[in-house]
């Protein structure tokens, strides 16, 4: 279990410090398939830093009630839209320089994706177009082996039908061990494919729901993260008006 345990993170600011985590609990169990919901701004990202050590923190983060460190710090894995690749080598070098350091490296997996992307094993990373790079990015969070895959925006740059393949695809990937923590603002693109979702605001979690209590509500996820966050439908209206 991943647990997050009172975890506040605040930035030096020119008007004075600004929080960007405000004691954040959450536990993630294995097998999970997570949405981590939130406006621009509400600590999506630096939550997910936080978890993997890019930023110090206040608080606990544990994994099978242990820190993460070292020892463990290969059970978790990460794609970003900001890229974590080596630019200057093909995908078969990336293979090579994982299966090296990570001795659960999925080989399969990597093949089969590569495939399914159509993404040249010859190339430099830097030759790809933005929407290769980031798919590239998501291949290798989910062939390093790791128990828990945070993805923040991982699909930015690709077109709606690749997204939609991907999450089809990846529900038939992934084994009962392996969690994911999938940070994004494409809310209706992934509703039917999370198992729960978490909601942030200002750093703060302001909700917590699995997918199966909200058919119980008979409310859908858009429904429920406006409900949550108090979504006026009528402020556009009020502006133009004000506008003209």
């Amino acid at each position: 279990m991943l647990e997050i345990k009172k975890v506040s993170k605040t930035y030096a600011g020119k008007e004075g410090p600004q929080k960007a985590l405000a004691e954040v609990e959450l536990a993630l169990g294995q097998g999970e398939i997570v949405g981590l919901l939130g406006e621009n701004g509400a600590g999506k990202t630096t939550l997910l830093k936080c978890i993997l050590g890019y930023l110090p923190c206040r608080g606990e983060i544990l994994l099978d009630g242990e820190k993460i460190g070292r020892d463990n710090l290969a059970r978790l894995s990460f794609a970003t839209c900001e890229h974590s690749f080596f630019p200057n080598l093909t995908p078969c070098e990336h293979r090579e320089f994982y299966e090296m350091h990570f001795g659960n490296f999925r080989a399969g997996r990597f093949e089969t994706l590569m495939d399914f992307f159509e993404l040249p094993l010859c190339r430099s990373l830097k030759t790809f177009s933005v929407g290769q790079q980031n798919q590239f990015e998501v291949i290798m969070a989910l062939c390093q082996g790791a128990d828990y895959i945070l993805m923040d925006e991982p699909f930015a740059g690709n077109d709606v039908f690749n997204r939609e393949d991907f999450y089809k695809v990846l529900l038939g990937i992934l084994e009962p061990t392996e969690t994911v923590l999938l940070s994004t603002h494409l809310i209706g693109e992934v509703e039917n494919f999370l198992g729960r979702a978490v909601l942030l605001r200002k750093g703060r979690v302001v909700g917590d729901i699995t997918t199966l209590k909200l058919e119980e509500q008979g409310k859908s996820l858009m429904e429920y993260v406006k409900e949550t966050y108090q979504y006026r439908p009528d402020r556009v209206q009020k502006a133009l008006e004000e506008i003209l």
